[in-house]
């Protein structure tokens, strides 16, 4: 090295300046904080999965130019707050978000971080957005679907299993909208156009759910419907293998039922939609501008569960599914 280029080379250093080579910046990594109700387990990693395939597809690659922390509550409705506070304090980019109480204990901590929500009930209603539209604030996403849901699942239950007389609504009230009632008012003003006594099923612990649905067997055949709140979308497999142990018709609000009989639910996966929001906001879309958008329904129906139960699923039904596990 020639001693004019050494001695640059030391003023360089004395004032901080890099050389040339070093200069250029490093590529930015993008961190995304992803808030789900579900502890560890198959519906966890299903959803993460598909969440980062899905931006995999749009070129975002975990560990190269995005950072995905994942933060889930377990099912403890009491570790909400504590949730929201750690995402925000990670200064993520883009905090994605499922269900109504984590997005509203989010929401708490931040007005600025945007905001995805997926497999929420009543966005406007709940003070999320101001319009689906518009939403007009640091928060946009997918809407779960409106409180007319309750009657149309009364409506499949009723069609797949002729003979129930009772149906239980099972929902957690600290969880769902309106402490239950978004869902619970419309199904009963429709439970007695189907001769069907309306059974409101409050439950707070897995042993509630339990005493629930233990106390639906037997005849005549009674029937459940499960709403999609935060801690009974936490307890799914529980529920499905209750169902199937008291010979109970169930109707489920998830596109994923396992061994459930019948659900009626979103018409696309989530994962890819949220990964569509997420990948427009890190390209530069605000959330205030992106409209919420509502659901196609999806009809799925399994006949092995079916079978199990001794119901007779009629053609016209089995013609409008969407899919059919047989």
């Amino acid at each position: 090295m020639r001693r004019r280029e050494f001695v640059e080379l030391l003023f360089l250093a004395a004032i901080g300046w890099p050389p040339a080579a070093s200069a250029q910046a490093s590529p930015r990594i993008w961190r995304i904080a992803v808030l789900m109700p579900y502890g560890e387990g198959e519906t966890s990693s299903s959803i993460r999965s598909a969440f980062e395939q899905a931006l995999g597809d749009l070129g975002w690659i975990d560990g190269q130019n995005v950072q995905i922390e994942y933060r889930l509550a377990g099912g403890d409705f009491g570790r909400l707050r504590s949730l929201a506070r750690d995402a925000v304090e990670l200064r993520p980019d883009v905090i994605v978000a499922l269900n109504t109480p984590l997005v509203a204990a989010l929401l708490d901590e931040t007005r600025s971080i945007p905001v995805v929500f997926g497999l929420v009930s009543d966005p406007v209603g709940s003070g999320f957005a101001q319009s689906y539209a518009r939403p007009g604030g640091n928060a946009t996403g997918f809407a779960y679907g409106g409180s007319g849901l309750a009657s149309k699942w009364l409506e499949l239950l009723k069609e797949i299993s002729p003979a129930i007389v009772r149906v239980a609504v099972l929902f957690h009230p600290d969880a769902a909208p309106g402490g239950g009632a978004y869902y619970l008012h419309p199904f009963e003003v429709a439970a007695p156009l189907f001769a069907i006594t309306p059974i409101a099923a409050p439950v707070r612990n897995p042993d509630e759910i339990a005493r629930v649905i233990g106390r639906l067997e037997g005849k005549p055949p009674c029937g459940l419907i499960v709403t999609a709140d935060y801690f009974v979308s936490s307890q799914r497999e529980l529920i499905v293998t209750l169902a199937a142990r008291h010979r109970v018709a169930a109707i489920y609000p998830w596109r994923e039922i396992g061994g459930g009989l019948m659900s009626y639910s979103l018409g696309e996966p989530l994962a890819p939609q949220l990964a569509a929001y997420v990948d427009r906001i890190l390209k530069g879309a605000k959330p205030a501008e992106l409209p919420v958008q509502e659901p196609t329904k999806f009809k799925l129906i399994n006949l092995r569960t079916a079978k199990a139960l001794d119901l007779d699923v009629p053609p016209s039904l089995l013609a409008r599914a969407d899919e059919v596990i047989e």
